[in-house]
């Protein structure tokens, strides 16, 4: 075997090893519909929200350019180049969040049921520090006054027996600050 054809043999072998995989038309359709999806969720997201994912400047100009689009062909052709930024980007932080803020995922319901517990947990605790030391010491970047005072309230209007104004602003401060 020459020289030259023991190359091209090589360089043949290489080719083989390598794994190609075939993707069907009609999955990249479907994987392409499912960007469009996201792109969608993406849009109406508030910006403050759009904040928190790691999303390119690219991407994050057109999401903020399409809230000033009213034609309806016109958000649709953008919708469609929204999807096309989407690919090289990285997607499970951005289907984390969303999925939160579905109220109809799994994530979004367990985290609503563990605030929900947290907050009966602060108001039922008698003295208050180790539900609120707890509290705390998970989420560090809330405000501990802020927090002692409506737990105070809630505790008061549940002693008194009245409506629970002060412990669904509770709740409302809980989900505020699970949110950043």
């Amino acid at each position: 075997m020459s020289k030259k054809s023991r190359r091209i043999q090589e360089a043949w072998d290489d080719e083989e090893q390598e794994e190609i995989i075939y993707v069907s038309r009609a999955e990249l359709k479907r994987d392409m519909d499912a960007l469009k999806e996201i792109g969608t969720r993406l849009m109406e997201l508030k910006p403050s929200l759009l904040d928190k994912l790691p999303l390119n400047d690219r991407l994050r100009a057109a999401l903020d350019e399409s809230k000033r689009i009213n034609s309806h062909n016109a958000r649709k052709r953008h919708l469609g180049f929204i999807s096309k930024l989407l690919v090289d980007q990285e997607m499970e932080p951005i289907t984390e969040l969303l999925n939160q803020l579905n109220s109809s995922s799994e994530e979004h319901n367990r985290r609503f049921h563990q605030l929900e517990r947290w907050r009966d947990r602060l108001i039922g605790d008698a003295d208050g520090n180790k539900a609120l030391t707890d509290y705390l010491e998970q989420y560090p970047n809330a405000e501990h006054q802020h927090i002692r005072q409506l737990v105070r309230n809630a505790q008061k209007e549940a002693s008194q027996n009245k409506p629970p104004v002060a412990a669904k602003k509770l709740f409302k401060y809980l989900r505020e600050v699970d949110e950043l």
